[in-house]
């Protein structure tokens, strides 16, 4: 930039005391001569690096996906081809689905052999369930027997008491020739027909209670013996459950292995270092990259020196030359700049700072959006080039920029090659 600016200089010179000798070429004006573009350049510098600074370390980054396969298995197709644009969803490669679906259709098999264990489990608590009703229902018919027994009971020990009375006072009676004897015998009698009587309620008592303490077979089961058989019911009711739910989550993670045998292109872009074929043999590794996905989307970052940016805001205009697009200007603005390098990190560690080893200081990247006129250029990944920023002070230097970057973007038309080619 200097030497072109110098070169004008020196042509505006020469045509002024040389060529038209407008002014006397004398020792008074060539010292001014030699002395003003070293001023002048050097004002002009000081001003352009601080109001419009620039740099020639412009970097074109895209987004890099390394392809790995998420299922281990042989890549049967692979219709991708090299260094091709792909859209979203195209197929990258096929690995052989057999084992997969084999697996799928083993797991469906024994889902629905689970399922219908769930439901003769299910079954079998309903009727345990229904027995239970039944033991409750002859529990309480038991109860009912047992309370009109012990009223019998009851009742027939009350009468046998009285008619054990009229007998001794019957028998009192004909001992003293005032009774009658055919009395006598009646109440004997009734005596006699109330304790069998007794005898039998009593037995019949004892019957209900033996059945309600279970001491008798029979065809009701206790309650507290159905509800130990609901509950070892229910039991394996939610094992069965669970191990449903255990083979389902093995099904779907079964079926999404199957899905993963077809691996297609993430996004927008180009696919590089395809060197995979059918027969290789894929594995599902994170580290075991098989092929690389390049992003259509990309970010530029200009990288200045520190003391450059403290006149450089979000929003500031931003133009841009690459060297593969010789003699164009790429228009954009400033997003934002990264406050941030691996110079200013420290690691963990047991260890003290190292402040013998002074490293020198780094450069801070700015971030720039590609205007919308220019957002359909194809912008290589690794691209690089210079970049210039306009702050909002001092517009009047920014002409000067302006030029010299253009002028700089012609220049990438130059190309400097020498070759030698050696022949037998």
């Amino acid at each position: 930039m200097e030497i072109l600016l110098l070169g004008i200089y020196s042509f505006f010179v020469w045509l002024i005391f040389i060529k038209l000798k407008l002014l006397p070429w004398t020792t008074p004006w060539k010292v001014a001569v030699a002395i003003f573009p070293v001023v002048a350049i050097a004002i002009l510098l000081l001003l352009l690096n601080i109001f419009a600074p620039t740099t020639s370390d412009v970097r074109v980054v895209n987004y890099i996906v390394p392809v790995v396969s998420q299922v281990r298995g042989r890549v049967v197709e692979v219709p991708v081809e090299n260094n091709r644009p792909v859209k979203t969803g195209d197929v990258l490669f096929r690995i052989d689905p057999t084992p997969y679906q084999n697996e799928v259709r083993s797991l469906e098999a024994r889902l629905a052999a689970e399922e219908a264990k769930v439901g003769a489990d299910r079954a079998r608590l309903g009727e345990v369930q229904a027995r239970l009703t039944n033991a409750q229902s002859g529990e309480r018919e038991l109860h009912e027997q047992l309370n009109q027994a012990t009223g019998q009971v009851t009742s027939l020990t009350a009468s046998l008491e009285l008619a054990r009375k009229r007998v001794a006072q019957n028998t009192e009676l004909v001992a003293a020739g005032a009774g009658n004897r055919f009395d006598l015998e009646q109440s004997q009698t009734n005596v006699n027909e109330l304790t069998a009587q007794l005898a039998t309620a009593r037995a019949a008592e004892q019957q209900v209670r033996e059945k309600l303490s279970g001491r008798v077979g029979g065809d009701l089961a206790s309650v507290a013996e159905v509800k130990a058989q609901i509950a070892t019911a229910q039991a394996q009711v939610k094992m069965s459950q669970a191990q449903v739910e255990t083979t389902r989550a093995q099904l779907e993670n079964a079926r999404w292995d199957l899905t993963q045998t077809t691996v297609v292109a993430p996004g927008n872009g180009t696919m590089v270092n395809v060197m995979l074929r059918p027969g290789f043999f894929v594995a599902g590794m994170p580290f075991n990259e098989v092929m690389t996905y390049v992003d259509n989307e990309y970010q530029i970052f200009a990288l200045f020196g520190q003391n450059e940016l403290h006149q450089v805001k979000a929003g500031n205009h931003v133009e841009v030359t690459l060297d593969t697009y010789p003699g164009r200007i790429i228009k954009g603005h400033v997003d934002s700049i990264i406050w941030a390098q691996a110079q200013g990190q420290l690691e963990a560690s047991g260890d003290l700072p190292r402040t013998s080893m002074s490293l020198p200081p780094g450069r801070f990247p700015v971030k720039i959006i590609v205007a919308e006129k220019d957002k359909a250029l194809f912008l290589a990944a690794g691209a690089r080039g210079s970049a210039a920023i306009y702050t909002e002070h001092l517009t009047l230097v920014h002409i000067i920029r302006k030029v010299l970057l253009r002028v700089q973007s012609y220049f990438d038309y130059i190309i400097i090659k020498h070759s030698i080619s050696l022949g037998h």
